[in-house]
């Protein structure tokens, strides 16, 4: 019987050219799925890189900024209120200080009660307007170089928590002419004839035992705002920086302490606001100004001595920004007892098919155009980080029983 032959038959025409669309669009879902997740992959990597950032920069702000006012132990004598304070103060602030003053310029003989301004006025600030004028600042506009308009300049003091001769780089005992760091030396006797030594040599204050020298540490102070590039000028990276205060070292410089160039901090900060809570209120509603503070502490009830009514009660009773229009006063300063910050962070990088139609506001009441940043129609992402930081070492020395 013969066997029927079989033949092998392959795809036909159409068959092929059917598969191989269906396989181009298994395919281009493919590629669209993979476009679609490398993009979100990156959008995300760009918001966590913003929020990254803003957190950075605030936390590195406040830290500095909680430090502020920290002397070593000591007390102004307008800001204490010890019981057995009956005599008027000698060291209230008489104006807000010039941070960039010559050193050469900060003898008493020269510029008085520049020291007791330092030391009783413990952050200032103001503001660069747009556009940017010339000078850039009504004070350190040697260091505040190429500034972002319509943002902040902040100046913080306080002293390094180590002690002179710990061992740490913050405070090794650099007291030569050639690196003449500023040091401050706070007395715990009570027959010194100076409340501290803020100075680069000769320090003659004892401790409490009135026989050991007291402890010395170093000034510390730094300058924050908004450049407008990041490595290189015209780069377009707003960035913010800080110029800290150290020693040149540069005979051209004289080698006295001053604020050495600013260093960037974080890239990407575009906006940066600044806002004082004044304390200038006592418990009993009285105003507490420069003219209350040069008295004696007023107390309300002499048997109890719990509520001073010319001193401030450690609250902030309202907050001001401090500008060129609407310069803040030694007042006003004297009294600072919390910072509220406003950190507006942008992408690295401009985001596909997104367009920033946002206003931010930067105050704690935003009433006028200026209070607000935006819109900006660009395609950058952004988002805006606030937080209120105490001044501890200034608000503490106010607060009362009551």
């Amino acid at each position: 019987m013969k066997t029927p032959s079989r033949f092998q038959q392959g795809f036909t025409l159409v068959e092929l050219m059917i598969s191989m669309v269906l396989g181009l669009f298994i395919i281009l879902a493919l590629l669209t799925m993979l476009v679609n997740t490398s993009r979100t992959n990156t959008e995300m990597s760009t918001v966590n890189r913003v929020i990254e950032n803003g957190r950075f920069a605030v936390q590195l702000l406040a830290t500095d900024i909680s430090h502020s006012g920290y002397w070593g132990g000591h007390v102004p004598e307008f800001d204490s209120l010890i019981a057995s304070t009956t005599a008027a103060p000698a060291d209230v602030p008489t104006a807000v200080p010039d941070p960039c003053l010559a050193f050469s310029s900060w003898d008493p003989a020269v510029t008085p009660n520049h020291k007791n301004n330092l030391v009783g006025i413990a952050v200032q600030g103001t503001d660069v307007p747009s556009p940017v004028p010339s000078p850039t600042s009504p004070f350190c506009a040697s260091a505040i170089t190429n500034p972002q308009p319509s943002t902040d300049v902040l100046v913080v003091r306080h002293l390094e928590p180590c002690l002179v001769g710990s061992g740490t780089d913050d405070c090794a005992d650099t007291r030569t002419a050639a690196s003449p760091h500023l040091y401050f030396q706070p007395s715990r006797c009570s027959t010194d004839t100076s409340a501290f030594i803020l100075n680069t040599s000769t320090f003659t204050l004892k401790a409490g035992d009135c026989a050991a020298d007291a402890p010395i540490r170093r000034f510390a102070s730094s300058i924050y705002y908004v450049r407008n590039y990041a490595n290189a000028v015209g780069d377009g990276i707003p960035t913010l920086v800080r110029a800290r205060f150290g020693v040149s070292n540069t005979a051209a410089a004289g080698n006295d302490p001053a604020f050495l160039p600013a260093q960037a901090l974080v890239e990407g900060v575009e906006g940066f606001r600044v806002e004082y809570g004044i304390d200038d209120r006592s418990d009993t509603g009285a105003t507490v100004d420069l003219a209350a503070l040069g008295t004696a502490i007023n107390w309300l009830t002499t048997a109890i001595l719990n509520t001073p009514v010319n001193r401030g009660d450690g609250l902030p009773d309202r907050y001001v920004r401090c500008t060129q229009g609407a310069a803040c006063t030694a007042d006003q300063m004297v009294n600072v007892t919390t910072v509220k910050l406003y950190v507006l962070v942008r992408g690295e990088k401009a985001s596909t098919a997104h367009t920033d139609t946002k206003k931010y506001c930067l105050a704690s009441t935003c009433t006028v155009p200026a209070d607000y940043m935006g819109p900006f129609n660009d395609s950058y992402k952004r988002h805006l980080f606030t937080q209120t930081i105490r001044l501890t070492n200034v608000a503490t020395r106010r607060e009362t029983a009551s």
